[in-house]
């Protein structure tokens, strides 16, 4: 499957080098949830031998595309299967006002939302490639909402990773169930998810005593930190988060 990608996310996809001998490859992938049709992307590195570790990546609210793609490819290159989960379906990839209300309808409806998710965990989970016991999900922005809701009903995942996601609390709290240390990369300089958004989280988290969670904020950075395409990007934040990323990954995948 050939992906044409734009200058900034090629720029991107070199901060991981790619090793010698690797071959990575792509596969466009349909799927349903509950008679939904949804369309991912999986990538993995055909040279490598035998089932790896798996990562989900939950898109943004513009949909899935050439974004987390990108962040799939660079995940295929540190040696992990990659799959790029479509939480709003086939064909639905908005932008400006309506990906505002498009993710703000799956806020309304928070079952709806980790069902989404857990479809494209299933795609992953019964991909040959992949130990289906270490499978970690990530996601940026929207996705890292996402992630964080799906980590709640205590999905068999080793770990999960949010990069400037909102972050909704419960009430009652719903913690306890999250089954793997949790790690938010957050922006310090967020007026979507402000200081005291935090706090608040970190208090519901803290309602779980052997949770085994994460908070770092990047200072100077907004929403949507780590995205080359707006404004909001910030090369140090996404740097050093996307290396708290790897240290995550690879102490969880053990």
């Amino acid at each position: 499957m050939t992906l044409d990608y734009r200058p900034e996310h090629l720029d991107l996809l070199d901060t991981v080098p790619l090793s010698p001998g690797s071959v990575i490859q792509t596969e466009g992938v349909a799927y349903d949830e509950s008679g939904a049709p949804l369309d991912g992307l999986l990538v993995w590195d055909a040279a490598a031998d035998g089932p790896r570790p798996g990562v989900l990546v939950l898109h943004d609210w513009t949909g899935e595309g050439e974004y987390v793609r990108t962040r799939a490819r660079m995940l295929a290159r540190l040696g992990y299967v990659a799959f790029t989960a479509d939480i709003y379906g086939t064909g639905i990839r908005p932008v400006s006002d309506a990906a505002a209300e498009q993710a703000h309808a799956f806020y309304a409806d928070l079952p709806l939302l980790r069902e989404r998710v857990r479809a494209g965990f299933e795609v992953l989970r019964h991909d040959p490639r992949v130990d289906p016991e270490r499978i970690a999900v990530i996601g940026y922005c929207f996705g890292g909402s996402a992630a964080v809701e799906f980590a709640r009903t205590g999905a068999a995942v080793v770990g999960t990773v949010s990069f400037h996601g909102g972050l909704i609390t419960h009430e009652p709290a719903d913690v306890a169930a999250i089954a793997a240390p949790l790690l938010v990369l957050t922006g310090a300089a967020d007026p979507v998810v402000p200081d005291a958004a935090v706090v608040a989280f970190e208090d519901e988290l803290r309602t779980a005593p052997e949770l085994d969670w994460q908070i770092v904020s990047y200072s100077g950075a907004p929403h949507a930190f780590t995205l080359p395409s707006t404004p909001n990007y910030r090369p140090k934040a996404d740097r050093r988060s996307w290396v708290a990323l790897q240290q995550f990954l690879a102490e969880v995948f053990g």
